[in-house]
C-alpha cells in the first residue's frame, strides 16, 4: 500500500473518530437513550475517540507515517472492537435493537480500518514508499 493510500485511510479513520467524539460530547444523553446505553458510556467512547483521532492526525502529518505509531493505532482499533463487543455483551439486556446493530456495525467498520492500516505497516518500507 502506498503512503498516500495509508494517509487516506488514516484521515477517514480520524474523521469517524472525530464524529464519535462530537456525538459523545454533544449528544451522549439522547444517543444513550436511543441505543439503550448509559450516557456516560457514550461520553467515554467519545473521549477515547478524541485521543485516537489525534494520534491518527499526527501520523498523517508525518512525511512517512511512523510504523510504530501506525501499529499503536491498529492496536487501539482492535481494542475498540473488543470494547464495543464487550459493551454489547454487558448491556445487551437493556440495549435497543438499533443500539446493538449500530455498535456491532461500527465495530466491524473499525476492524476494517485496523486490517487496512495493519497491512500497510506490515509491508516492507520499500514497497510502501
Amino acid at each position: 500500500m502506498s503512503i498516500p493510500n495509508l494517509k487516506t485511510i488514516l484521515v477517514a479513520d480520524a474523521a469517524t473518530c472525530t464524529g464519535v467524539f462530537a456525538i459523545g460530547l454533544l449528544a451522549a444523553v439522547p444517543v444513550g437513550a436511543l441505543f439503550g446505553l448509559p450516557a456516560n458510556i457514550v461520553a467515554i467512547g467519545g473521549w477515547i475517540c478524541l485521543a485516537a483521532a489525534i494520534a491518527m492526525i499526527v501520523a498523517v502529518l508525518q512525511k512517512v507515517p511512523s510504523p510504530a505509531l501506525v501499529k499503536l493505532i491498529v492496536i487501539g482499533n482492535l481494542g475498540w472492537v473488543a470494547a464495543s463487543l464487550s459493551v454489547v455483551a454487558a448491556f445487551a439486556a437493556q440495549m435497543t435493537g438499533i443500539g446493538i446493530a449500530f455498535v456491532v456495525a461500527q465495530a466491524i467498520g473499525v476492524l476494517g480500518f485496523a486490517i487496512l492500516e495493519g497491512k500497510a505497516v506490515a509491508l516492507p518500507r520499500a514497497v510502501t514508499v
